[in-house]
Order: structure tokens, then sequence, then C-alpha cells
């Protein structure tokens, strides 16, 4: 149908983008960059940092990647489903 969103596509989408973003933080938290930046954004928003990077950590990285890619599958199926549901015939 004309403007529906293919559920397992959106989901797929969804996961692969906030994996990936997250196994960019991985990275940078493994090239030790990771608190100067995070520092840098708190401080351009006028904020004191209360968080500390921890040493790096492949299983947690791994675990972290695999956890927001099924979040994102699963929010991005959702969406998809809802978008498909409320749109009026026709539309």
């Amino acid at each position: 149908m004309d403007g529906e969103l293919n559920k397992a596509k959106t989901g797929l989408a969804l996961g692969l983008f906030l994996a990936l973003v997250h196994a960019a933080w991985a990275v940078l938290v493994a090239l030790s960059v990771a608190q100067g930046l995070i520092d840098w954004v708190t401080e351009m928003h006028m904020m004191a940092n209360p968080y500390i990077i921890s040493g790096f950590s492949l299983g947690a990285a791994v675990g972290l990647v695999v956890l927001v890619f099924i979040v994102g599958y699963v929010l991005g199926w959702v969406f998809a489903a809802l978008w498909n549901g409320l749109r009026r015939p026709g539309q």
C-alpha cells in the first residue's frame, strides 16, 4: 500500500541506527576520548558533569550494542504499526 511502512524494515533501520551510535560510543570509550567529549558537551550546556567514564569492557560494549539494537527494532516495529494503523484510508 502506498505510504505504508514495512514494520520489519523500519525496526531494522532504527535498530541498526541506534546500535551504530552506541558502537561509536564504545569506540570512543576504548580510545579514552569519551570523558573529554562528555565533559565538553555538558560544559556547552552550562552544566557540571557528574559522570566518570569507566574503563572499556568488550563484554559490556557488545551487550550494550545488542540491547539497543533489540530495543530500537521493537520501537521501530511499533512505530510502523502505529503509523500504518492510524493512517486514514486513502492517504
